[in-house]
């Protein structure tokens, strides 16, 4: 295994004009992305929340924005929330933190990254991260071919003809340029390869190739926080109807409100805004298949009926902030409820088998934070495509029920509960715990199963 200084001195002699992907567009920006998410993923930044948002900041400017030149004070107002103008030369926390995100990110690359094909750096004296494909190993050494002329035959018109000499010289560069070509192939095939790797786990790959891999679009629909915030300050439920038609902006503007309320709520309306945990759950799944092209992202109030006839969707929040899981409201047995009074999410679980609960409530301890999520897999309205809802009594819960169904070892041990070799429709309740400075961990509460729904 090697270490980081080692890994940076063989990173920073690699080709340039071959292997960084600025140069040369061998690798896409979707592979460029995804690699950049598994770095930010890995136990060397997981728990650094600043260094994650700086790297995650670069990569859009440098990925996603084209950009290749980023400056100290651009990431000192984003990342770090210095004004506009500031005095980069007396404030060098931009500096202070790059040295300390260039040091994870070559001690990912020399540890758990060491099987990386392509490896990524933030070069000093600069911001914008660059990208190589790591060298498979020397590049074997084409054999010249030897040329038997018989005795018979003069050697001299061979050696003073130009004309030979050419020939050989084109055999050469044509067997490099194969060589060359074969070279950047394989290493495609094995980035490829390594970014489907999910496939290989017989939980993962059975469950989520049946969506990812079936003709219809999946579509990822993100909750819609502002939404849940005018409920919450309106203390009305907003059916999916009123939402589609808009009817829910005109009781914002309603004359029982003060003039205050009513501007608050107009500025609120205005606003589309999601929530961090909803976020990190789209970004698990569509890592799953960064390069599948049916993959599409929208926001719950961008959403349209006709799609929900046709695609698979993946709605993410409960009904109070993604109005679309009203559509399965008749369907589900485990909701999650609001109680605006005392503005507490709780799980309501419809027909109790024995030894449940009908109301799952999260307890509160010091250092630790509880919750409940639901996870539900349905047919669409249409049965054309399947669905996937995530809803929990808090972001931390809808971000583990994530977390749940992508991890092969979550999803293996699930099977076995079931004793089914393969997933049925269901929906799973699970418990969610979070005490500081440990990951979030999800438990089996309750569960159904809907072997016979098509």
């Amino acid at each position: 295994m090697l270490d980081s200084v080692t890994l940076k001195r063989e990173i920073d002699s690699m080709p340039v004009q071959e292997d960084i992907l600025g140069a040369s567009e061998v690798v896409d920006a979707e592979l460029r992305w995804t690699l950049l998410q598994r770095v930010m993923a890995s136990p060397r930044l997981k728990r650094a929340a600043r260094l994650r948002e700086f790297l995650l900041f670069v990569g859009q400017r440098s990925i996603r924005d084209g950009c290749n030149e980023i400056h100290e004070q651009e990431i000192g107002c984003e990342v770090f929330g210095r004004l506009a103008g500031y005095d980069t030369s007396a404030d060098n926390i931009v500096r202070v933190n790059a040295t300390d995100l260039r040091k994870r990110i070559d001690e990912y690359f020399a540890n758990e990254g060491a099987h990386e094909t392509l490896v990524l750096g933030i070069p000093r004296g600069s911001y914008a991260p660059v990208f190589r494909l790591r060298p498979l190993g020397p590049e074997p050494v084409a054999p010249i071919p030897n040329t038997v002329i018989p005795l018979t035959q003069s050697l001299e018109p061979a050696v003073n003809s130009g004309y030979g000499l050419l020939i050989v010289a084109l055999l050469v560069i044509t067997v490099l340029a194969v060589i060359s070509s074969c070279r950047l192939w394989v290493q495609n095939a094995v980035l490829r390869r390594s970014l489907h790797s999910w496939q290989n786990n017989s939980s993962l790959g059975g469950f989520w190739s049946g969506i990812l891999s079936s003709g219809p679009n999946t579509d990822v629909i993100l909750a819609d926080t502002s939404f849940a915030l005018i409920e919450d300050i309106t203390k009305k439920p907003i059916p999916l109807s009123a939402y589609l038609s808009r009817e829910y902006i005109g009781q914002t503007q309603s004359p029982g409100l003060s003039q205050d309320r009513r501007d608050d709520l107009k500025l609120i309306v205005e606003r589309s805004t999601g929530s961090l945990g909803d976020f990190r759950v789209a970004q698990r799944i569509t890592a799953l298949d960064p390069l599948n092209k049916n993959f599409h992202l929208y926001y719950a109030r961008d959403y349209r009926p006709e799609l929900a006839k046709q695609d698979n969707m993946i709605l993410i929040g409960s009904r109070k902030s993604n109005p679309w899981v009203d559509l399965f409201a008749g369907k589900l047995n485990f909701t999650v409820e609001y109680d605006p009074d005392r503005y507490l999410s709780f799980i309501k679980n419809r027909q109790p088998a024995a030894g449940e609960q009908d109301t799952y409530i999260a307890p509160r301890f010091p250092n630790t934070v509880s919750g409940y999520s639901v996870v539900a897999y349905l047919p669409n309205p249409d049965h054309t495509g399947k669905v996937v809802i995530f809803a929990g009594t808090g972001a931390e819960a809808t971000e583990a029920a994530g977390e749940f169904m992508t991890s092969e070892d979550s999803l293996a041990n699930f099977l076995k509960l079931l004793h089914v070799s393969e997933l049925p429709y269901f929906e799973v309740l699970l418990k969610t715990t979070h005490l500081n400075g440990t990951p979030m961990n999800a438990t089996v509460v309750a569960y159904r199963t809907y072997p016979n729904l098509r």
